[in-house]
């Protein structure tokens, strides 16, 4: 049977590195794979799943509107799909959440989404709250923050490195952006 899988991390842990192994995994089997991304990411890059060791590769963009289950079955009727795997899966609905469930229920094609459980203020993003609630499977991802214990949270920090408290849920950036801690240095960090 088919399951719905959430891999989630703070930044940094390798979410993207480890989709696109599994891609390569499928593909060293003559398996096809479908990718998906947020089109939110207007990073270079834009439109590709890429992560910080230089692992890339294309995929199709998701927006809200978008129907990802109804684009899927359309691959899947050209040619068998072993596997859905969808990079930023934090910017996903929670409609969407429900239609990836639906793929692997209903039609029997695992999916396997990676992403951030918690944006800059430790608050759930919509995607990952539906993830964490409905997924078969939920594998954490560990990150390490600099004094070495586990990092569970994002801190977004301004051009001057100093800690953001306030803004926009949604503020695309990399390490020039966010900073990937321990909640007790996060915590002290926003003090």
């Amino acid at each position: 049977m088919a399951k719905l899988y959430f891999y989630y991390a703070s930044m940094n842990a390798g979410k993207s590195s480890t989709l696109l192994q599994a891609a390569f995994n499928y593909g060293e089997r003559d398996m096809r794979v479908s990718l998906w991304t947020a089109a939110i990411d207007d990073r270079p890059g834009f439109g590709a799943i890429s992560s910080r060791i230089g692992l890339a590769s294309d995929a199709h963009r998701f927006q809200a509107d978008t129907d990802i289950a109804g684009r899927v079955l359309e691959e899947h009727e050209e040619a068998e799909l072993a596997c859905v795997l969808v990079d930023e899966a934090q910017f996903l609905t929670r409609e969407q959440v429900w239609q990836l469930a639906g793929l692997a229920d209903r039609h029997g094609i695992p999916v396997v989404c990676y992403g951030l459980r918690t944006d800059f203020q430790g608050e759930l993003f919509p995607g990952s709250a539906a993830l964490l609630g409905i997924a078969d499977a939920l594998v954490e991802l560990k990150a390490v923050c600099h004094c070495g214990r586990k990092a569970t949270m994002n801190l977004r920090v301004d051009a001057s490195g100093k800690a953001v408290k306030q803004g926009a849920q949604t503020e695309i950036g990399g390490n020039d952006r966010y900073v990937a801690l321990c909640r007790k240095h996060f915590t002290q960090a926003l003090q």
